[in-house]
């Protein structure tokens, strides 16, 4: 079949986006890799599907592949390029939407200025909903946080980095480093993501705190790799921040493909991310 998409990025983290609306989609695992594939296919951090809502009170669903062919929960800068091309297609023409997801509600917005808030909902803290194993660790207290030991093998070598576990939907493990740019997110990355204590993998956040309302982030995303930003990523980074007493909110995230805004008025609130969605182009493929 012909499949029409439009590929779109939010801070250089991008996207093919279908319309399951008007086109019927049900695709295989090996079909989402392809389109994701950047020789094979259009390319792209993760493939967002457009659908009709299966749940009352909602006005589309909303799914997302990785690269790798795997559906996840969540994603926080997808979720942006969501509200601009469905408002863009004339799928809607309502400022804010409620949409659902794998992980459940989110209410995006389009501003005035033409950036994007998701109301991402409230993060989760308990190791065990996040889904991380603490059965037999000893937390290390820094504020309101606990920081995880997570032992790592590191061809022969031994090393233990501290992890605060967060779910914005979808798991992550953030660290606290000196400089994002010489930290071993290419090493380490894909030991933190496929960690034992992680059962379903987990996105690994690399964060440099600046001052208390501005960090730099890299984030080695599970079944994608390193991407130029992480909305999910950038959320749970500051809430790990605000957590761990180093950050006040809004926070200002500087990821390798542009800035993002994260607000957070503490436990049991909801986040807030601010950021731009650009549309690329739009095309066919055969698939």
């Amino acid at each position: 079949m012909k499949l029409k998409f439009t590929k779109m990025h939010g801070a250089g983290n991008d996207f093919v986006v279908i319309d399951g609306v008007n086109q019927q989609i049900d695709f295989t695992p090996a079909q989402w890799q392809r389109l994701g594939d950047r020789r094979f296919g259009v390319g792209a951090d993760q493939i967002l599907l457009v659908e009709r809502p299966t749940e009352a009170g909602c006005d589309f669903r909303y799914r997302i592949f990785n690269a790798d062919g795997g559906e996840v929960e969540q994603c926080g800068n997808g979720s942006r390029a969501f509200v601009k091309f469905v408002s863009e297609k004339g799928l809607t023409d309502k400022q804010s939407i409620t949409v659902q997801t794998k992980a459940g509600v989110i209410v995006p917005r389009l501003e005035a200025n033409g950036s994007i808030t998701v109301d991402m909902g409230a993060p989760v803290l308990e190791p065990g909903r996040v889904p991380f194993d603490a059965e037999g660790l000893h937390g290390e207290h820094q504020g309101d946080d606990t920081l995880w030991p997570l032992l790592l093998e590191l061809g022969g070598a031994r090393e233990s980095v501290l992890i605060s576990a967060v779910s914005m939907g979808n798991p992550h493990a953030v660290q606290v480093v000196d400089d994002v740019e010489t930290a071993p997110v290419e090493l380490t990355g894909p030991l933190i993501e496929h960690h034992v204590r992680f059962p379903n993998r987990v996105n690994a956040g690399f964060m440099q705190v600046l001052d208390r309302q501005h960090v730099k982030l890299r984030v080695f995303e599970r079944g994608v790799g390193e991407t130029l930003a992480c909305g999910t990523g950038a959320c749970a980074a500051a809430v790990a921040g605000i957590r761990r007493g180093l950050l006040d909110s809004p926070v200002r995230v500087d990821a390798r493909g542009g800035q993002l805004s994260i607000s957070w008025a503490g436990a049991g609130q909801p986040v807030f991310l601010t950021g731009p969605a650009v549309t690329v182009f739009e095309g066919e493929i055969e698939i």
